[in-house]
């Protein structure tokens, strides 16, 4: 009787089947994407993804639960620019603002980083936002996510004795958060007209004259 097979070949079949998945995650997100750009939320369904990526519906709901949960994986690796399993707070951008000692620099590349952000989120963020209640927890979710990273940031802010001394410390995460959510940019870019180096330096601006002493 022939021995079992070894254990490298084993793991050469498993490597196989998470680079697949891999590459159906991402054919299936790039779909979607391209779907709700052409189509809108409500032609988006996990079918016409499924069949634009090349995969079953089946895979779809597997990787991504269902459509509200497709819709927030877009979210994110929007959010990051790429699918790679690395936490905001761990990217070059963010770290670089948190590794820089002079409180004005950090602010100002924060401030880039938040801009960097919102610039590819924007279009998603106008499309979810209009899509209904159905989509309006990954939003939700969105906004407690980034609440937990400002909160992070002035936390750090902090711990280097940056922060003004005479602003409560709650007021101060919420004004960030205000001051560098998604439909604040979408109302001075969109709405008003402000180019993105214009929003870039306001928030600048803002950020030091309202955090720093």
């Amino acid at each position: 009787m022939r021995p079992n097979a070894p254990g490298p070949r084993r793991s050469y079949d498993t490597g196989k089947r998470r680079s697949a998945a891999r590459r159906n995650r991402a054919a299936v997100i790039e779909a979607c994407r391209e779907l709700l750009l052409s189509d809108g939320y409500q032609a988006t369904t996990v079918r016409t993804v499924a069949a634009r990526a090349g995969v079953s519906p089946e895979t779809v709901h597997k990787a991504f639960g269902s459509k509200p949960g497709l819709m927030k994986a877009l979210w994110d690796v929007t959010l990051a620019g790429d699918d790679e399993p690395m936490p905001m707070s761990e990217r070059p951008a963010l770290k670089q603002a948190w590794s820089t000692p002079d409180p004005h620099l950090k602010l100002r590349l924060y401030a880039g980083f938040v801009c960097d952000v919102h610039t590819r989120l924007a279009t998603l963020f106008a499309l979810l936002g209009e899509a209904g209640p159905e989509v309006a927890q990954v939003l939700a979710t969105a906004e407690r996510e980034r609440l937990v990273g400002v909160t992070a940031f002035l936390t750090h802010l902090a711990d280097a004795d940056a922060l003004r001394a005479d602003a409560d410390p709650n007021h101060q995460v919420d004004a960030c958060w205000a001051m560098t959510g998604p439909q604040l940019y979408t109302q001075l870019t969109s709405g008003r007209g402000w180019d993105v180096d214009t929003y870039r330096d306001w928030l600048t601006g803002v950020l030091i004259a309202s955090l720093l002493p």
